[in-house]
């Protein structure tokens, strides 16, 4: 809308100072005539900007105007919780109030505050996503968060690794974990909260009845919750390892309780560590090591040894030399 970039315009040179046409444009996804269109505006409306010619110049406010037009719109207080993550509040459709609730919020700061604030901005930044990912924005997203918002239940076409199905569910909340969005949602038949990704979401649809979130629910609890239980479900048998100095960089591929047990073990001879770690089974652990090559030996069990024997054996028989 024209009215919040008139004040994301605003709210910018106050903060900065002096600001080129074509920053604002690019700050503000648009073309550097409209920034001028909206400068002339501005002025029209008994805002004093000045614009200076030369490479040096830019826009700025006349010397000693300020406003304190600084109060947060609904849209604006709804960003807030995504104040300094960009790519969330952009794939939340978002980004713009974000960034105006941003501006806000620092020109009402004492000079000093805005100081130390832009500086921790300018020295911290959050990417939440693993290496070699990309940040996937599941094409429902933005559909579940309006529901989640309003308190609207929502109809989904979700598929499962079990089937697919349309659900009616009462939308919780929504959690971005490792760069992927799940949805914790209350269905009608089951009485505690399930957990749905929202990647397999195919469809979702806005019902006109609203529901009632539950009493003393906490969206941060019951996700704590989820994965200290899902964490426990996947610790199903023990396996002994010895693990050679040159896989200790790499030990974090095998979870965070192996890699702090692999530490923590007393090296033998030649570097080699002998651990006990959990695994989730056979076939998931033989994946998993057989990445390590001849630096991580399996000592136990037998039926780990010999699926990755197995597996081992199939990738020399793909890769032998014809008539070898």
């Amino acid at each position: 809308m024209r009215a919040d970039r008139l004040l994301s315009i605003l709210m910018a040179l106050q903060l900065r100072g002096r600001m080129t046409a074509a920053a604002l444009a690019a700050q503000l996804e648009v073309s550097v005539r409209t920034i001028y269109r909206d400068v002339d505006a501005l002025g029209s409306a008994g805002i004093p900007i000045v614009t200076d010619r030369g490479p040096s110049g830019g826009l700025s406010l006349m010397d000693g105007f300020r406003t304190d037009l600084t109060g947060l719109s609904a849209a604006e207080v709804v960003a807030l919780p995504f104040l300094g993550l960009g790519d969330v509040a952009s794939a939340l459709g978002v980004s713009a109030s974000a960034e105006l609730a941003r501006a806000k919020l620092f020109a009402a700061l004492p000079a000093s505050g805005r100081e130390r604030a832009s500086r921790a901005s300018d020295c911290f930044h959050l990417d939440a996503v693993d290496w070699y990912r990309r940040a996937p924005t599941p094409p429902m997203l933005r559909e579940v968060a309006a529901a989640v918002w309003s308190a609207q239940r929502l109809e989904i076409d979700y598929e499962s690794w079990q089937s697919r199905r349309r659900r009616v569910v009462d939308p919780l909340g929504l959690v971005l974990k490792a760069g992927q969005w799940y949805l914790v949602a209350r269905s009608q038949t089951r009485k505690s909260p399930s957990i749905y990704r929202l990647g397999r979401i195919h469809a979702a649809r806005a019902l006109a009845e609203r529901f009632t979130r539950p009493a003393r629910f906490s969206l941060a609890k019951l996700w704590r919750d989820h994965v200290a239980e899902f964490g426990a479900s996947l610790r199903r048998e023990r396996a002994t390892i010895r693990v050679s100095a040159r896989a200790l960089s790499r030990r974090d591929r095998l979870g965070a309780d192996a890699a702090e047990t692999i530490q923590a073990a007393i090296a033998g001879e030649q570097g080699w560590r002998n651990a006990k770690i959990w695994i989730e089974d056979v076939n998931h652990a033989a994946s998993v090591l057989l990445g390590f090559g001849t630096d991580v030996e399996v000592l136990t069990p037998r039926a780990l040894r010999h699926e990755i024997s197995r597996r081992a054996a199939g990738v020399c028989a793909l890769y032998a030399p014809p008539g070898g």
